[in-house]
């Protein structure tokens, strides 16, 4: 709020001089960068690898939606008249502004939205005017589709993930001239903001080999085993899919029932491990348990045969097997963390059609089973795109890792994409070094049969959630798995959204007991009660829809490890002496973080 007032920044040229002769650096980097990038051999393969998914999938979706309105002129033409009359009333109040009435905005950014938080996007006429014009102009674009007929639930869904990413990369914020930041920050440097911009820009494209690679975080900051995935163990066995790394213990005593972890292949497992601090495995040793922690080949070609029931075989029950051959007990209980969680899930179906009881309790982290409302990653998932993915595999035998980062990224590409242009183009700066974006930067590929299976069983299908899926010659009901389960999903979360991971209850044949973290997909569960931060809400009595669990759970500060914890106690048994890694059957191979984590993806 102002006094009435419109203040005004005063955008002013410090040195005209060194100005043009900055601008003329410009120009001259610019031109040597296209000429590079002009000069760069064909590679149809790399261009493609660039395609988060099919160009024409994007063209015909969107001219589904223009087919909609043309065969309805009046619809469209309302539409037209509410956009001219919303921007009527935006000149209106910005006339009013000038004179210096205090107005309320036509148009506001959403909570969280962090590309107008500059005071000149409220304070300058001229700026908040192209905010509000902008916002306005989006919005309606996701009114039209939103209001077109005739479209199907996924179609329409596409359309609009495809109009937020074009409105995404239009704001004004993401140029030069429209950004107070980056015009003050021009004017100010005579504009060597943007030499150096230009600089990170080509040193990008090169580390892309030619692709554009934006640089989130400066990456020589951290060293695995020295700065992050620091929790002290060793690896105890391995195979052509997993290293198993189990972790010294932080007492004398431990609890009798160890805990295996198997995060998803889709990232590398050191997210529960970034640094002391942050470290769910440390803090865990610190509890008391003797942790296990499944750590991901990052596969090339000779992974490109392998299949979901692979990864369940070699990858999980392998990883049970050993545990209980390391540990010297007959149960274990397991977390199973996103991707992860499915593999799980599907194991424990696996093994109660078995008879196998070996798991005593799980513990599922952000994780799917019924993938009907499984979110925006659900606009990458039909049978055409599928079959594209697919087409992309088969010759490598693996999709590459950058292919998954930029998917993710684009989830919310206004934080993870659009900030960063801003930031390391046009500002001219370094990204500044974080743990969690070194981890969202170190993709892993996927092997081909795996993950063409996930897809069409999971997404496309959803056989998981229907008893459908068979995984080597069983069928895997999740209703026969009778064991406790702590269902922990996170309210903000943008790749395993709440609405789905609430299904996790109605699926299984046992005690659920649902907890909601604050924040979202990461930051959720790496949550250490010591931070202080977020909050995460119970609801004992439970309830059939989510609506009705929001409304009747209780809210609590800080971190549910905790909860976790009062949880797991009393179903992980008695204490016993610390096991040390590598003192048991299975010996020390290397020590942790092992070598596999350190394969870098392409």
């Amino acid at each position: 709020m102002n006094d009435g007032k419109t203040q005004q920044t005063d955008f002013r040229l410090a040195d005209p001089a060194q100005f043009a002769r900055n601008m003329a650096k410009v120009f001259e980097q610019a031109a040597q960068i296209a000429r590079n990038l002009a000069e760069t051999a064909p590679n149809p393969q790399r261009d493609m690898e660039a395609q988060v998914t099919p160009i024409e999938q994007v063209v015909k979706t969107l001219a589904t939606v223009a087919q909609s309105y043309a065969q309805d002129p009046q619809k469209l033409m309302e539409a037209q008249m509410r956009l001219w009359s919303s921007y009527g009333e935006l000149w209106q109040s910005a006339w009013r502004k000038a004179l210096g009435e205090e107005v309320a905005p036509v148009a506001a950014p959403e909570r969280g939205d962090r590309r107008f938080t500059d005071k000149d996007w409220q304070q300058n006429t001229v700026f908040d005017f192209l905010k509000q014009f902008y916002l306005l102009s989006a919005r309606w674009a996701g009114d039209l589709v939103e209001e077109a007929q005739g479209l199907d639930d996924h179609t329409r869904h596409k359309a609009r993930f495809y109009v937020d990413q074009i409105a995404n990369a239009v704001s004004p914020s993401n140029f030069a001239l429209t950004n107070p930041e980056v015009l003050r920050a021009t004017l100010a440097s005579n504009g060597a903001n943007l030499i150096e911009g230009l600089k990170n820009l080509e040193e990008d494209i090169k580390a892309g080999q030619g692709r554009l690679r934006i640089k989130q975080t400066d990456l020589s900051a951290f060293e695995l085993g020295k700065n992050v995935a620091t929790t002290p163990g060793k690896v105890v066995f391995q195979n052509d899919t997993f290293q198993l790394i189990q972790y010294q213990p932080a007492s004398e005593k431990v609890f009798e029932i160890p805990l295996l972890i198997v995060p998803p292949w889709i990232n590398k497992f050191y997210i529960l491990d970034l640094n002391p601090k942050k470290s769910f495995v440390r803090w865990a040793t610190e509890q008391g348990f003797t942790v296990f922690v499944v750590s991901w080949v990052n596969p090339d070609e000779k992974h490109g045969h392998k299949t979901f029931a692979d990864y369940m075989r070699d990858g999980f029950l392998a990883a049970l097997d050993q545990v209980q051959t390391a540990a010297g007990t007959r149960k274990v209980n397991v977390i199973g963390y996103c991707v992860g969680g499915s593999l799980v899930a599907a194991g424990l179906g696996y093994l109660a059609t078995k008879g196998d009881e070996r798991v005593n309790a799980v513990t599922f982290f952000t994780t799917q089973v019924d993938f009907e409302k499984a979110g925006d990653l659900r606009v990458f998932v039909d049978k055409e795109q599928i079959e594209w993915a697919e087409g992309r595999m088969k010759d490598k035998g693996y999709l590459a890792g950058r292919h998954v980062a930029d998917a993710f990224n684009l989830l919310r590409s206004n934080d993870l994409i659009w900030s960063y242009v801003v930031n390391n183009y046009m500002l001219g700066k370094d990204p500044m070094p974080f743990d969690l974006l070194f981890w969202n930067s170190d993709s892993t590929r996927m092997p081909a049969g795996v993950h063409s299976q996930y897809l069409r069983e999971c997404y496309l299908n959803n056989r998981l959630a229907q008893a459908q899926m068979t995984l080597d010659g069983v069928r895997i009901d999740l209703k026969k798995v009778k064991l406790p389960i702590y269902n922990l999903a996170a309210r903000e979360d943008h790749i395993a959204p709440l609405p789905s991971v609430f299904r996790l209850d109605q699926n299984f044949g046992g005690d659920t007991r649902l907890v909601v973290a604050g924040s979202g997909h990461i930051a959720g569960v790496v949550n250490p009660p010591e931070a202080q931060k977020y909050q995460y809400w119970t609801n004992d009595k439970g309830a059939k829809t989510l609506e009705d669990w929001l409304k009747g759970a209780t809210e609590h500060k800080g971190s549910w490890w905790p909860d976790w914890l009062a949880w797991m106690t009393p179903k992980s048994g008695k204490k016993v002496k610390a096991r040390v890694p590598g003192e048991g059957k299975l010996k020390a191979i290397e020590d942790a973080p092992g070598s596999y984590v350190l394969v870098r993806a392409e």
